[in-house]
C-alpha cells in the first residue's frame, strides 16, 4: 500500500550519523506524550482491578466505562447523549486507522479530506481504503484554518477536522464548526472531528463538534461524529481509552464491524478509565502546568500562547538544517513541520511538544532561543 514513513522514524534517518552536544543532557520535544505522573486516583483503580485480567472484556464497553464516558461529556459540554450515541474505544488511534476502512469499503471511488499537515494516521488510514486525498492546507495565510473548496466537498465521502489542531494548535469556533456542519448535510458527506485536545484549552472552554450540530439544528447529529481520548487531558496514554460519539445509525453499524476487530479494552484499564472520565479536577491540574509552559514559550521565544493543546508551531527559515543543528549542538530533539505535511505544506516550521515540567521545559526553550540566535 506504500505506506509513508512515519515521522519519529524520518526523524531518526536524518539523525542518525549527527553527534549531539553531550556537555547537554538529551532532551526530546518530539512526542505528544505527556511526561507528568498519572494521577494516583487513577493508578489505585487500575489496582483495585487487576483481578478482573482473567475475564474477557466486551466489545461495547463495560456499563461504569460508558457511564463515566456519558457523564464526562454531560458535564464538560452539556451534552445529554445516549448510549446508541457513544462507543468506547482502545484510544483514537485505532478509530482513526479502521473507521475509514469501515465507512468506505463498499465505496467505488472513495474520497478523503483532512488537514495539511495532520496527524499522519488520517494518510494511512485513506491508503488503507486506497481512498482520493483532498487537502485542507494550514498555513498563515489561511490563519491556518481549513479552507473550504465546495466543489471538492461535493464529491467528499468522509472529511476528518482536527481542531484544536495537531500540529499547528489552531482552534476552529463555533460558527465555523456550525458552518462544516452546514456542509456535511448539503454534500452528504461524513463529518468527523477528532478533538482530542479539546480540554487542552487555555482559558475559555471550547466546544465539542456536536455542540455545533445541535446549535445548527442538528440534533440528532446525522453524518456528524467526534472523538476523543484520555491520553491527553489524563496524563495517561497507556490507559488506551477514547471513544467515538455523534450518529447513532452510522455507530451502530460500526460496532457490529467492531467485534470482528478484536480491539476491546482489559476490564482493569476500563475500571481506571471510568475513573478518569468522570472527574475533571485533575484535568484543570495539568491544562495549569500546560499553561505554565506557554507563558514560559512567550517569555523566553517571544511567541504568543494558543488557545489550546499543548504545541508550538515555531516558524524557522530551514526546518530540517534547523532540527539538524539543534542536535548537534544542544542535544535537543524536535520535529520538522515537512514531516508532518504534504505538498510544501509545514516547511519552514518546527514542532515543540510542551509536556514536561517547567525546569526542563525552560531548559529546552533557552536551547532553542540559543540556536536561533546564532
Amino acid at each position: 500500500m506504500n505506506f509513508e514513513t512515519y515521522p519519529f522514524e524520518k526523524l531518526n534517518q536524518l539523525l542518525e550519523n549527527v553527534i549531539p552536544n553531550h556537555d547537554y543532557p538529551a532532551l526530546s520535544l518530539t512526542i505528544g506524550e505527556p511526561q507528568f505522573e498519572t494521577p494516583a486516583f487513577i493508578l489505585d483503580a487500575l489496582k483495585e482491578a487487576s483481578a478482573l485480567l482473567n475475564k474477557y472484556p466486551k466489545t461495547a464497553g463495560e456499563a461504569e466505562l460508558r457511564e463515566g464516558m456519558l457523564a464526562y461529556n454531560k458535564k464538560r459540554f452539556g451534552l445529554t447523549l445516549t448510549d446508541a450515541q457513544i462507543i468506547p474505544t482502545f484510544g483514537t488511534r485505532e478509530v482513526l486507522f479502521n473507521f475509514p476502512q469501515f465507512l468506505l469499503h463498499d465505496v467505488e471511488n472513495p474520497v478523503m479530506v483532512f488537514p495539511n499537515p495532520f496527524y499522519q494516521i488520517y494518510e494511512g488510514a485513506a491508503k488503507a481504503c486506497r481512498a482520493e486525498v483532498i487537502y485542507l492546507n494550514l498555513n498563515e495565510t489561511s490563519h491556518f484554518q481549513p479552507v473550504v473548496d465546495e466543489e471538492a466537498l461535493a464529491k467528499a465521502d468522509l472529511v476528518i477536522l482536527n481542531s484544536p489542531n495537531n500540529p499547528t494548535s489552531s482552534v476552529m469556533s463555533m460558527e465555523d464548526l456550525k458552518r462544516w456542519v452546514g456542509l456535511a448535510l448539503k454534500h452528504d458527506f461524513i463529518l468527523l472531528n477528532d478533538e482530542c485536545y479539546v480540554d487542552l484549552y487555555l482559558d475559555e472552554p471550547l466546544p465539542s463538534l456536536l455542540n455545533a450540530s445541535i446549535e445548527a439544528g442538528n440534533k440528532n447529529f446525522k453524518n456528524v461524529l467526534v472523538i476523543n481520548s484520555i491520553s491527553k487531558r489524563s496524563s495517561a496514554p497507556g490507559l488506551r481509552s477514547g471513544f467515538i460519539a455523534g450518529d447513532a445509525e452510522i455507530l451502530k453499524a460500526y460496532m457490529v464491524y467492531r467485534t470482528y476487530v478484536g480491539c476491546a479494552s482489559p476490564l482493569p484499564l476500563q475500571h481506571a478509565a471510568a475513573m478518569a472520565w468522570a472527574d475533571q479536577e485533575h484535568v484543570n491540574t495539568f491544562r495549569a502546568k500546560y499553561k505554565k509552559n506557554f507563558e514560559m514559550a512567550k517569555e523566553v521565544l517571544g511567541v504568543e500562547a494558543p488557545e489550546a493543546t499543548f504545541y508550538i508551531w515555531l516558524k524557522v527559515e530551514d526546518e530540517i538544517a534547523f532540527t539538524t543543528k539543534l542536535y548537534q549542538e544542544y542535544n535537543l530533539k524536535v520535529l520538522p513541520g515537512s514531516f508532518l505535511g504534504r505538498e510544501g505544506e509545514g516547511q519552514g516550521y518546527i514542532r515543540l511538544a510542551l509536556v514536561y515540567e517547567a525546569e526542563q521545559t525552560k531548559e529546552a526553550l533557552q536551547r532553542i532561543a540559543r540556536c536561533l540566535e546564532k
